[in-house]
């Protein structure tokens, strides 16, 4: 323990020198200090300018970040998820002091062809926070503040919690994209791979758009939970019959549509195999690996759809602020460990354990 405070100490002196006055209070930031250890830090809060407004941050969900902390990689700026309250703007814009909003990722530069039709996650031409901003501070959501694009903050409801408005970013984000772009309708049959939070995100959604949801998972803690949230039929890839009792699920005939959010080269294979014909897949679940795909049988003879999804348009932001709004009880249950984040080791343990869907941070709450 003590070697672990005096390294955050050094951290802490490395990117506050004495010379460098703080805006006070300081505020924290968590980082990733190495293997399994995770800390947090006090640094300065950074200052809004032009459209980039400050954002007192409510509620940071986590994502991947975990994987880094398993590894041991060194990280100073984590998350990009979060809602909070406008507190500070720099002239005046489409948002203004104390309003509400949820945070969507990165740093797009909001002129392009796709930033203006709203595929801004698409954007080629990302903005470099430092250069723009003169400090890295305040691009991190695993923080108390942060610093944002006015067009890119979603408005939310007064009567909503900042922990339910947050679940616009990638808790239901990714897979509400994937919806959209496949047309999931009431009645379909639809396979989700992969129960992680962004497959039992996708259960949510799936089963508030009034499809039957077919979900593929292994573990025993998140296939309990996709049932919990909605799931009709859990699958597990293991079971060498997987496939076999998918169709018998559909009565033999296949899904309507499928969307892996594993990034598992055997999911994305499960998927082709299990769509009926004409049936769509999108693939949600980052992947670097290669997936076998024949063009003919796969492809032509099924005349399947193939999409990648990475997250929504932004014409969907006050649309997927009502789907929440629609399933609070389901969030609640979703949304299953919360932590202030002086906890964010035992925060980023929960997630490598596996046993858990969507893990908040409250950068605000008491320990």
């Amino acid at each position: 323990m003590h070697a672990l405070l005096e390294t955050v100490l050094q951290y802490e002196q490395r990117l506050c020198p004495q010379e460098s006055p703080l805006r006070n209070p300081p505020m924290k930031r968590a980082v990733i200090l190495g293997r399994n250890q995770g800390g947090v830090v006090e640094t300065h809060v950074p200052k809004p300018r032009e459209n980039w407004v400050l954002i007192k941050i409510h509620a940071a969900p986590l994502c991947n970040e975990f994987k880094g902390f398993a590894a041991g990689r060194t990280e100073d700026y984590l998350g990009h998820e979060a809602s909070g309250e406008v507190v500070e703007v720099a002239q005046p814009c489409r948002v203004e002091a104390g309003d509400r909003v949820a945070v969507m990722p990165g740093y797009p530069c909001g002129g392009c062809a796709l930033c203006r039709s709203g595929d801004y996650i698409h954007c080629e031409n990302n903005v470099d926070f430092e250069a723009f901003t003169g400090s890295a501070e305040g691009r991190a959501t695993v923080a108390q503040y942060m610093l944002k694009p006015d067009w890119l903050l979603t408005p939310i409801p007064d009567d909503m919690s900042y922990e339910h408005g947050a679940m616009a970013c990638c808790g239901l984000g990714p897979t509400y994209g994937a919806f959209d772009r496949l047309q999931v309708r009431g009645g379909d049959t639809v396979l989700i791979t992969g129960m992680g939070p962004v497959g039992l995100g996708g259960v949510i959604g799936a089963s508030h758009l009034g499809a039957e949801v077919i979900a593929v998972e292994s573990h025993p803690y998140r296939k309990a939970k996709a049932m919990e949230l909605g799931a009709a039929h859990v699958i597990d890839p293991g079971d060498e019959d997987a496939l076999e009792r998918i169709r018998d699920l559909t009565g033999g005939i296949g899904v309507d549509r499928a969307v892996d959010c594993s990034g598992s080269p055997a999911a994305h294979r499960l998927c082709i195999d299990a769509l009926r014909r004409r049936g769509s897949l999108a693939f949600v679940g980052e992947s670097g690996a290669e997936t076998r795909l024949v063009v003919s049988p796969d492809m032509l003879r099924k005349g399947i759809d193939l999409k990648g999804s990475w997250h929504y348009n932004m014409k969907g932001a006050l649309d997927i602020m009502g789907v929440i709004a629609k399933n609070r009880e389901k969030l609640d249950r979703f949304n299953t460990h919360l932590y202030p984040i002086d906890e964010v080791q035992r925060a980023w343990e929960t997630q490598v354990s596996g046993a858990c869907a969507k893990v908040v941070i409250q950068p605000w709450a008491s320990t």
